[in-house]
């Protein structure tokens, strides 16, 4: 289990996603100048994703995993799958599914996958994670499923390390994940939660074009 540290439980909110990034990097002070790569979940997690990179002279990177839901709870990740094809499935969750549905499941993530490849990737080239310091981001967390499908996709690939940072989760979610992560920080872990945008100012829609002028940079 990975070390898993929340800053504070304070429930005020951030003024808006780029500041959140901000003051997560000041916790990440130790890695910066290190030869990071800073991946971000779309879309919101790039906003954050982008100020953690350039305060921590990182290099910038989008995850494009996708979690496995289980019938009938589709919050509940039983696997993930990686941005090239390959199957993730958790230890203990197989049994939740049977064999079709986990490969209709498959298919219909990796639609989504493959979408969002052709849309990205064609202006920002797949960084490779192999032995990196690889820190995952994204503007908050609920469930978790959709860090948990990208640590498991990630590890795959062979990082040296695999850090989660988040401005604001749960603290039963943070501790989850810390099973699968080398390191989980969150700033906040308030104990009223009910979602992630009440922890936010402002939180506008991020879109694909956002996304797109941030992987320009």
């Amino acid at each position: 289990m990975g070390k898993a540290r929340i800053v504070s439980t304070d429930s005020g909110p951030f003024k808006d996603r780029t500041e959140a990034g901000r003051l997560l990097a000041t916790e990440l002070k130790a890695y910066k100048g290190k030869g990071c790569i800073v991946l971000g979940i779309p879309r919101g997690g790039m906003v954050v994703a982008m100020e953690l990179a350039r305060l921590l002279q990182a290099d910038l990177d989008i995850v494009l995993s996708r979690k496995l839901g289980s019938p009938g709870n589709p919050e509940l990740a039983i696997g993930a799958v990686a941005e090239g094809g390959k199957l993730f499935l958790a230890e203990g969750m197989s049994g939740m599914a049977e064999k079709d549905y986990i490969e209709k499941e498959k298919m219909h993530q990796l639609a989504e996958i493959k979408r969002r490849v052709a849309l990205f990737r064609a202006i920002h080239p797949k960084v490779k994670l192999t032995g990196k310091i690889v820190i995952i981001t994204d503007d908050g967390l609920a469930t978790g499923a959709t860090m948990q499908a990208a640590l498991w996709a990630s590890r795959q690939e062979g990082p040296g390390k695999l850090v989660v940072a988040v401005p604001v989760a749960p603290e039963d979610t943070i501790m989850r994940l810390a099973k699968d992560a080398d390191e989980i920080i969150a700033l906040r872990s308030p104990l009223f939660f009910a979602a992630v945008g009440q922890f936010y100012t402002d939180f506008d829609q991020v879109e694909d074009e956002d996304v797109l002028s941030i992987l320009k940079l």
